[in-house]
């Protein structure tokens, strides 16, 4: 009975789901699913986010009018105050994180005014303190909020503290002094705070939990983690075991024709002899430029992470000038961020025009001119984004902020103007792949490699859409929703599969798996990254005011994404050996014959595509599983063990595979004589060396001791000046130098040198055809029927 019922489930897995004429109905089941919790995500976020109300006193007085609480939010985004503190945990972690420091000054001045009273004993105003903070007076027909004496009283302390910290008064001053000198728009920065706090300590109408599911957590306001949040993280850990054990089930029995152990490709491992001998057209040589631009934008993304950490050390002041009054932290930090993404982006565009190229005989017109024209619309977009992040955040721009200079979101800092240009150059992007694939669009099935990019390609460019929806003056919490829905799309879901394609598009041109094979490894990771990673958007939404049912979806499938990285390691073995493996059968008939053995020629390349190997396991396994589960992340959300998690996963495995692209192409590209392997294997060692020495020195160590005093003292103070400016997190903060120092010197600054001094050395255009001398067509490599 049971051979029989594994049988028949056998069955029906081999038709449903491995069978390739059948791969668009799990596909569109995933997409569906995930689509379709994002919608109801979205709307429940609509439906159930704070109000911003007017607060009043007792006697009617408008205290905190709601059209100063949207004003203080302007205020908030136009100075880029999310890269320097945070809100509901999100953003940065130079200051206090704004909504835990406004609750827990909140409490402690009403807990103050309380135990003013005659007779009131501090134990009682503690807790009259706490009642008022989680009783919620809303009232909808009036959108009004009356508060307490304490409550009022408190608001106004609240507006002197905010006032005093831009002023660069008190432990907290922000620096430069300064900064922001306009009282009103202090005062309504005030209101803002003010209003996060509220968020976070009034009770959710008819829960009693917050709107924030009681987080931060602080003794003080009474905030611990609610039975939600208790039941979700068990049902996230059962989840996970049953699932992993499925998908190990699973593994073991179709491992073999899904993984990197399966047939290699029908047309010969890439040797040295053949990537020597290889010319290139004119079509890619043009991506070269993105390369070089890459390299030189990683440089630039480094001296801006320099003076970010200067900022932290307030070692901030070279030949008599201060650089925090040239180039605030708000400004350096999200120079930072954006230029991750600008390098990381120009490889992949590069890479992607690079490899399908070779699946055409002859350069489609015209496409070499839109190539061209691409890179143009790139650097507007770098050279606007980075000047109006600049000139914005230090208010030059007037109303024009927004439009041309700083949203002021995390991740999404550029401003509008340039949001809409980076649009066009995904759409420009996405027209040159698709010429790129039209040529044999009827000689290849649904699923073939080209296929998968342009696929990946156009759903980036379509879910970049969601970064238009929000305004400044929209609700922040709603705001933050469609933020999320741009950065994480492009991180944990769609990117994931175009990086995918383009890893097995490599391993094609290698020579170590066949078109079918990689096309199936392919559209397995699709299944895992899309199942896991569109559900998995909603851990991004545990605190900051979203409902409980976030919270459920968000638990249970974040913590799945943790899955296919476990697969991928136990592909790491044999991903490490393919290229013994391809060459064993050429090393001997080489011996019989008496001929001298051929070697690997990407050995470079490949090295990199290791360290994505290491760091999607550490970086974005450990690290991101470590802080994923609801009661975890209750704690640490907010901290540098979210910060560890980023970097490691972000430079260790999209960094990573970014470089693997860029030697990849190069070593097609650039002159056999003028390649110089040691250096870029000496760079290797120097970025993921450095890259573990600052994980393991400082991000991560801070993480933990971040974490002990959220538990001992609550997240308010591990986010205060005094633990930020404290021994313990300076003494690891310069210990960074170490890793860091490894990490540009001998990583990243001879890797920009070495693409910017090959620009000469490139080989010389083939005329149109894209064979090699003495070997098959590189191009009967990739073709789109296999």
């Amino acid at each position: 009975m049971t051979d029989q019922l594994y049988s028949r489930l056998g069955r029906a897995w081999n038709r449903w789901v491995m069978n390739r004429r059948n791969w668009w109905l799990p596909l569109t089941f995933v997409l569906a699913t995930g689509l379709g919790s994002m919608v109801f995500v979205g709307t429940r976020t609509y439906q159930d986010a704070p109000p911003i109300p007017d607060f009043v006193s007792e006697r009617g007085e408008t205290l905190v009018a709601s059209e100063a609480i949207t004003r203080g939010q302007l205020v908030f985004l136009k100075y880029g105050l999310m890269n320097y503190g945070s809100m509901f945990g999100d953003g940065a972690g130079r200051g206090p994180d704004f909504t835990a420091d406004a609750l827990h000054h909140m409490a402690s001045a009403m807990r103050d005014h309380h135990a003013s009273r005659e007779g009131v004993e501090p134990a009682v105003a503690a807790a009259r303190a706490q009642a008022e903070i989680r009783r919620n007076r809303f009232d909808a027909a009036s959108n009004r909020v009356p508060l307490s004496e304490a409550q009022a009283y408190a608001y106004r302390a609240m507006e002197r503290r905010y006032a005093a910290m831009f002023r660069g008064e008190g432990g907290e001053a922000f620096h430069p002094i300064g900064y922001i000198t306009d009282a009103a728009e202090l005062r309504d920065l005030a209101a803002f705070f003010f209003w996060g706090g509220w968020v976070c300590g009034s009770e959710r109408p008819g829960k009693d939990y917050s709107y924030t599911h009681n987080w931060p957590y602080d003794e003080t306001v009474g905030n611990r983690p609610s039975a939600p949040v208790m039941m979700w993280s068990v049902a996230a850990a059962f989840g996970l075991i049953a699932v992993l054990g499925i998908v190990l089930f699973l593994h073991g029995r179709y491992g073999r024709i899904a993984g990197w152990q399966q047939a290699g490709s029908e047309h010969g491992v890439s040797t040295r002899q053949r990537v020597d001998t290889f010319r290139p057209t004119r079509l890619q040589r043009a991506t070269f430029k993105f390369f070089v631009a890459a390299g030189l934008l990683f440089v630039l993304q480094i001296v801006a992470g320099v003076l970010t950490i200067h900022d932290f050390l307030r070692f901030t002041h070279l030949f008599g000038l201060d650089l925090a009054e040239l180039l605030p932290i708000t400004i350096v930090r999200a120079w930072h961020l954006q230029l991750a993404l600008m390098w990381i982006s120009a490889c992949w565009v590069g890479a992607s025009i690079f490899v399908l190229s070779t699946a055409l005989p002859a350069e489609p017109k015209g496409v070499l001119e839109l190539v061209n024209r691409l890179f143009g619309l790139f650097v507007v977009w770098v050279v606007g984004t980075l000047l109006g992040i600049a000139l914005g955040s230090k208010g030059l721009l007037g109303e024009h902020w927004n439009l041309l200079g700083n949203q002021g979101w995390e991740f999404v800092e550029m401003g509008k103007l340039w949001q809409g240009v980076l649009f066009l150059v995904f759409g420009m992007w996405f027209l040159v792949v698709l010429r790129l694939v039209a040529p044999r669009w009827k000689h290849s099935d649904a699923w073939s490699l080209p296929k998968w990019l342009l696929y990946a390609v156009a759903s980036v460019t379509l879910l970049f859409i969601s970064g238009f929806v929000a305004q400044p003056t929209t609700n922040f919490v709603v705001a933050d929703f469609w933020r999320w829905a741009v950065i994480h799309m492009w991180v944990e879901a769609f990117f994931e599969v175009f990086t995918t394609a383009l890893l097995a598009y490599f391993m094609l041109m290698m020579g170590f798996v066949s078109h079918a094979a990689a096309s199936r490894i392919v559209y397995l990771a699709t299944l895992l990254f899309l199942g896991s990673g569109l559900l998995g958007i909603s851990h991004n939404f545990y605190w900051n005011a979203k409902p409980v049912a976030t919270l459920a979806v968000g638990s249970i499938f974040s913590t799945l994404q943790v899955v296919p990285l476990i697969l991928l390691t136990l592909e790491a073995w044999q991903f490490r050996s393919t290229p013994q493996r391809a060459l064993a059968g050429l090393k001997a008939d080489a011996g019989a014959n008496g001929q001298a053995e051929p070697s690997f020629g990407q050995s470079e390349a490949f090295l990199f595509l290791l360290g994505v190997n290491f760091w999607n396991f550490f970086g974005a396994g450990v690290f991101g599983f470590l802080i994923n589960l609801p009661i975890v992340n209750y704690y640490e959300h907010g901290t540098y063990l979210t910060v560890n998690h980023g970097h490691a996963a972000l430079m260790g495995v999209y960094g990573n595979l970014a470089i693997a692209a860029i030697v990849f192409c190069s070593r097609y590209l650039i002159v056999a004589e003028r390649w110089d392997a040691r250096l870029l294997r000496r760079a290797f060692w120097s970025l993921n060396l450095g890259l573990a020495l600052m994980v393991a020195i400082d991000l991560f160590p801070v993480g933990i001791a971040q974490l002990n005093d959220v538990l001992e003292y609550g997240l308010w103070h591990a986010r205060s000046q005094a633990f930020v400016q404290g021994e313990l997190f300076q003494r690891l903060t310069w210990a960074r130098i170490i890793g860091g120092a490894l990490f540009t010197l001998g990583g990243v600054l001879p890797l920009a040198w070495f693409l910017v001094s090959r620009f000469g050395s490139l080989k010389t255009a083939a005329a149109s055809s894209l064979s090699i001398p003495g070997e098959p067509a590189l191009a009967d490599g990739v073709l789109l029927t296999k």
